[in-house]
């Protein structure tokens, strides 16, 4: 008798359906979630490996373009449509967390460390209800883009920080994809749940609905806790890499992660000590 909970994707790859274990919670899931098949979107994006490139290169130009054309010009007011823009990534973050954590405490229970590092994703997590929302992880990094617009257009600081994180994490997100990285869900997981809050407290602020009791150090605190991990991570991947031939780790996208978990912690230990710690300068009288 054939396992209900057994699917097979467009690879010919057999998966278990992680919300047929848990009748209850699999209540709440659609049928197209369940039986979503994300290899024919993976085969594109492999077609396609000059798409990511290509809108770097665009933002890094309309950035450029923008701030240009706004020195002449008084700052837009677009401050609904910013805070809107922001409720609607926050909700979406919030569902990708809720779709995507409790595959990742599935795993983690069930599966070793070294298993959860190192195994083929299209059979852990990346098919089916989970794979959907790892997919839309991935391509939700080009619209996030948008973000700098408003700064742009408002005619705020555009900080190193911000762009530079747009742009790498846009790239490591594709070629983690296409390159099936085993370790991606714990990426995916922690900044699903950063998002949901730190975009959250976005749409507060533009509509001047922060909370006074709301610091918003807590958020850069979730930021740098995500680097943290994401270090840590990359480093037990170094490890299963060097010490077992059959793990799936692959170095060069390893070495990115750890690159870019390492740089983004020391940027957002800067940013935190300067905007928190440092001392202001008084004005004078």
């Amino acid at each position: 008798m054939s396992d209900p909970c057994i699917a097979i994707n467009g690879a010919g790859i057999a998966y278990r359906e992680f919300s047929c274990d848990y009748p209850q919670l699999g209540n709440l899931y659609f049928d197209f979630e369940k039986k979503y098949d994300p290899i024919p979107v993976l085969d594109w994006m492999r077609e396609n490996p000059m798409i990511p490139v290509a809108a770097c290169v665009l933002y890094g130009v309309l950035i450029m373009a923008g701030q240009y054309a706004m020195q002449t010009r008084e700052p837009w007011n677009w401050r609904q449509i910013m805070a809107f823009w922001n409720l609607g990534l926050s909700v979406f973050s919030w569902i990708g967390m809720a779709r995507t954590l409790p595959q990742l405490l599935h795993n983690l229970y069930y599966m070793s460390v070294r298993d959860n590092l190192c195994m083929d994703p299209r059979v852990t997590y990346g098919s089916g209800s989970t794979g959907l929302w790892v997919q839309l992880f991935i391509l939700s990094k080009f619209p996030e883009l948008i973000d700098t617009f408003f700064i742009v257009i408002h005619k705020k600081p555009l900080i190193f920080l911000h762009w530079y994180h747009h742009i790498t994490v846009l790239l490591y997100c594709w070629h983690s994809y296409v390159t099936t990285s085993p370790p991606g869900i714990f990426f995916v997981v922690m900044n699903y749940s950063v998002h949901a809050s730190m975009y959250g407290y976005y749409f507060l602020m533009a509509m001047k609905l922060r909370p006074k009791w709301f610091n918003p150090m807590i958020i850069t605190i979730f930021q740098i806790s995500q680097m943290v991990v994401g270090v840590i991570v990359t480093l037990l991947g170094f490890y299963y890499y060097k010490t077992d031939p059959t793990c799936g780790i692959e170095k060069e996208n390893n070495t990115a992660a750890f690159v870019m978990y390492g740089s983004y912690l020391f940027l957002f230990l800067q940013f935190f000590i300067g905007r928190y710690f440092k001392p202001k300068k008084q004005k004078t009288v």
